[in-house]
This record gives structure tokens, sequence and C-alpha cells, in this order.
């Protein structure tokens, strides 16, 4: 009877630390390992991907009719700023937590005149004059911003929109 209560504590014990780790640890070791990667053109900048091909891969299962722009951001120092340019065809910016769960989406049927977004951190006050205030449930994060592209010519428009993307700490 002893050894079965002490299997049984044992079987939950694992079950919970498996449970906390699937729930909890795994979806940040995800993300950091995912704005490390996408990271690499540097924090609170746009990175803009090439087009996608068959071998892409920096973000999950990428559409190979649209084009990726990202930035990494953190918030320790100051709000970032975050804009993303007017295009003819569809558009969106989808904003990531540390744990990657979406928390605020835009696109160009909310936003066809573009957009401006500045992010800070929970309870944080925005900086004087900021406009559309958006709070992140955590310091760091990811921005990611697609447009349609399907053929050849609306790739090169799209591309020349999204140069006027930009992701940039917020003066103080």
């Amino acid at each position: 009877m002893k050894k079965s209560i002490g299997f049984l504590l044992t079987l939950i014990i694992a079950a919970l630390a498996a449970h906390w780790a699937t729930v909890t640890a795994f979806p940040r070791l995800a993300m950091s390992q995912a704005m490390e990667r996408l990271g690499a053109g540097g924090v609170n900048a746009v990175s803009h991907a090439p087009r996608t091909t068959a071998s892409s891969r920096a973000v999950v299962r990428p559409a190979p009719d649209l084009l990726y722009s990202v930035c990494v951001y953190d918030l320790w120092q100051a709000p970032v700023i975050i804009q993303a340019s007017p295009s003819p065809g569809y558009w969106s910016l989808s904003l990531y937590d540390q744990r990657s769960d979406n928390f605020a989406v835009f696109n160009d049927q909310t936003h066809p005149e573009g957009l401006s977004v500045t992010l800070v951190r929970a309870g944080a006050a925005a900086p004087p004059g900021a406009g559309l205030v958006v709070e992140s449930p955590s310091r760091t994060g990811i921005a990611l911003m697609r447009r349609l592209a399907p053929e050849e010519a609306s790739f090169a428009a799209a591309d020349a929109q999204r140069q006027g993307d930009s992701c940039r700490a917020a003066q103080r």
C-alpha cells in the first residue's frame, strides 16, 4: 500500500512538472529562440525577410504570397514606436509577447492609412503626444508585419512600401 501511494505521488509530481514545463517554460523558451533568430538585425529595429522560398523557415510555416518584416522589441529603457506604412493591398501588424501570446492585431481594413503604435510596458505611461498606445504584457516580444505579394510585380511594390516601416525606441 505504501509503495503504491509513493508511486502515485511520484506520478502526480512528474505530471505537474511536465504540465508546468509545457504551459509555462516551453513558450518562453521557444519565443526566446525565435527572438534570437529573428533579431539578428538588432533590437527595436525592423528587419525585412527576403521573399519566401520552399526552404524559408525564419517564420513558422511562412506563406509564399506574403512578405515578412519583423521587429524584436525591448521596452526596458523606453516605449517603442512601431510604424507600418500604408499599402495598396493587404497588410497586417501582429504583436506577440515573450510567451508567444498574440495580444494585438492591426491591418489594412482597420487602418487603411497605415499605422503608428506606441508600445509600452503594462502600467507604464505613454510618452507625451503618443497616438495609439498598446500595453505589452511583457517587456520583450516580436512585432510581425505581413504584406500581400503573390506575384513578382506586387512583390516589388510591397517591398518598396515596407521600406517606410519602422520600429524605434521613443525619446524620453
